[in-house]
């Protein structure tokens, strides 16, 4: 009887989400008729996007009218310069084509960004930045340098937003069918993988403790995004947890990753981005990838890592 009761739950909680927002009801159903060999809803009822569902005539109508802008953070410090010109150029070609977008770029090396030809109603800003001997101080100090640009700039004043890893390229569309007040993407590495087997932090002395009975997903930290008054409470509480972590000299497994996944477990991402919007290129595509959106390019970390 418990499948019963859970199933009733479940279809109590789409007619309320159907009430109070059509559209997130509609994609649920999208999402539950679309796909039979993949999870398409989380168990919180989010959707989780993959090829097949949603309607991207419907979402562009819903959208398009609003003319929406989306700001994107990206980090190129060092020798990640390098990677730029494939990021942008490609997100010219599938990021949100059609919508207003601002690239908001932090680097140490300003006069080494490329220029790109952007689409009209798309523009980049370029944010000089203090570099590190470390790979993994860089990765630490993100969260704090993105908080402060939504307090500084984008709280109030964009519709959306998003942070990428720059070591990445887009190869097919990316589009508003990824917006949400709150976004995480599945992991590609971890998708179907028991909870156990997820790399969250399991030290206690860190804020980023999971414990083994615990977790659902786990994201990959080179995207998330949402509105800007969602990611900032998500970029401060994890900015918080880093600062509380480096005072007691502890740094966690994965950085802010696993600061991102102890946010998300206890504050649900409204929308899931399957790993379609994350792949990576030295992972064997599986049957159920329709699609490769978005990917992590293959690199060599020794060389372009500092002090890796």
């Amino acid at each position: 009887m418990k499948w019963k009761e859970k199933w009733r739950s479940n279809m109590r909680t789409v007619t309320l989400r159907l009430r109070q927002n059509p559209y997130l009801s509609l994609t649920i159903i999208i999402s539950l008729v679309g796909r039979s060999d993949v999870d398409t809803t989380s168990q919180w009822l989010a959707p989780i996007v993959w090829e097949g569902t949603f309607d991207l005539k419907m979402i562009d109508s819903i959208y398009k009218p609003q003319n929406i802008t989306v700001a994107t953070t990206i980090f190129a410090l060092g020798k990640y310069t390098r990677f730029l010109k494939d990021l942008l150029e490609s997100a010219e070609k599938h990021f949100l084509v059609g919508y207003r977008v601002h690239y908001y770029l932090f680097t140490d090396l300003p006069d080494q960004v490329p220029l790109v030809k952007l689409s009209e109603g798309r523009k980049l800003s370029v944010i000089k930045t203090e570099s590190s001997n470390r790979w993994q101080e860089i990765s630490l100090r993100r969260m704090e340098r993105i908080e402060k640009l939504i307090e500084e700039k984008l709280l109030h004043k964009v519709d959306y937003m998003f942070s990428l890893d720059v070591d990445s390229k887009f190869y097919a569309h990316w589009g508003a069918e990824s917006l949400a007040d709150l976004v995480g993407v599945v992991h590609a590495w971890f998708f179907g993988s028991s909870t156990q087997q997820f790399p969250y932090e399991r030290r206690p002395e860190s804020q980023a403790y999971i414990p083994y009975d615990e977790g659902d997903y786990y994201y990959g930290g080179a995207v998330f995004g949402g509105r800007p008054e969602k990611v900032l409470k998500l970029v401060q509480t994890c900015r918080k947890n880093l600062d509380i972590d480096r005072a007691n000299q502890i740094e966690a497994l994965w950085q802010e990753e696993s600061h991102l996944n102890k946010y998300f477990l206890y504050n649900k991402p409204t929308k899931l981005l399957s790993p379609e919007y994350l792949w990576d290129d030295i992972k064997k595509r599986r049957s159920f990838m329709k699609v490769v959106r978005f990917t992590q390019v293959v690199k060599n970390y020794a060389e372009i890592r500092p002090n890796h």
